[in-house]
């Protein structure tokens, strides 16, 4: 089932009334990021055609990434997904795997020069817009020589809605979006433990808990939605159990390609 924007508006609703964020600021982002983009935006049929029928793996940037990033490599199966990482975890594909990710989703918090080098090497970059990243912004997009544009409002020239929140849950609807055949999480925890791969300036550990938790309950909302269209697994054997996605561990990783 195809998920469209007028099932997203009640989350987003849900995430600006609970963290207090201002709507307006995230139209300006999306506005911002439309102006920075032009003679340079990537259309998402460039993600279709990259992530399309494949099985693709997702790595968020929890405690388990580095560990999970190893047992994928132990397998040998790494090149055998299309990849999708969030912001962070660009760092541990480069330096751990030695591999270039496919796609990165990024909203600006991770190491920008690794991102930048995923590109260099061949990555897709969709870089997100919202209230509070308008400075990096300002600061970053003019170094990337192109990129898909995200936004969590109305979707704006060379800026779509692809839905979800954090840059974990928006890289599995962004793969769902694009005509996956199956995803796999890994490094997707959800506990209480910022990984070191992920954003390490954390105001309030609360805060992280409960954007942590809408994310998860996202995953589990495009399970129900999706469900008998698309296979959703999980192999972060340390991290919470997420309702509509199975069980698979490492080992079972071969099976599915």
């Amino acid at each position: 089932m195809e998920l469209g924007l007028e099932d997203w508006w009640p989350w987003y609703h849900r995430i600006i009334e609970t963290f207090g964020y201002d709507q307006a600021k995230d139209e300006y982002a999306a506005d911002l990021l439309s102006k920075l983009l032009a003679g340079k935006a990537l259309d998402p049929a460039v993600l279709r055609r990259r992530l399309a029928d494949w099985v693709v793996l997702v790595f968020g940037a929890g405690p388990s990434l580095e560990e999970n990033l190893k047992q994928v490599i132990h397998e040998g199966v790494l090149h055998e997904f299309a990849t999708v990482v969030a912001d962070g975890a660009t760092t541990a594909i480069l330096q751990v795997a030695k591999a270039v990710p496919d796609v990165v989703v990024t909203d600006l918090d991770g190491i920008v020069s690794d991102i930048l080098t995923a590109q260099k090497q061949g990555s897709i970059i969709v870089i997100h817009a919202h209230g509070d990243n308008i400075e990096q912004l300002e600061r970053f997009v003019p170094e990337f020589s192109s990129a898909v544009g995200s936004t969590q409002v109305e979707p704006r020239p060379n800026v779509y809605n692809f839905k979800g929140f954090t840059d974990g849950d928006r890289a599995v609807f962004l793969a769902s979006a694009m005509g996956a055949k199956a995803i796999v999480l890994a490094g997707m925890d959800f506990g209480s433990t910022v990984g070191k791969y992920s954003k390490q300036k954390v105001k309030s550990l609360a805060v992280k808990r409960e954007k942590l938790k809408i994310s998860r309950e996202l995953l589990e909302w495009l399970a129900e939605k999706t469900k008998g269209s698309i296979d959703l697994y999980n192999m972060t054997a340390n991290g919470e159990k997420i309702k509509g996605f199975q069980n698979i561990k490492p080992v079972d990783l071969k099976k599915l390609v």
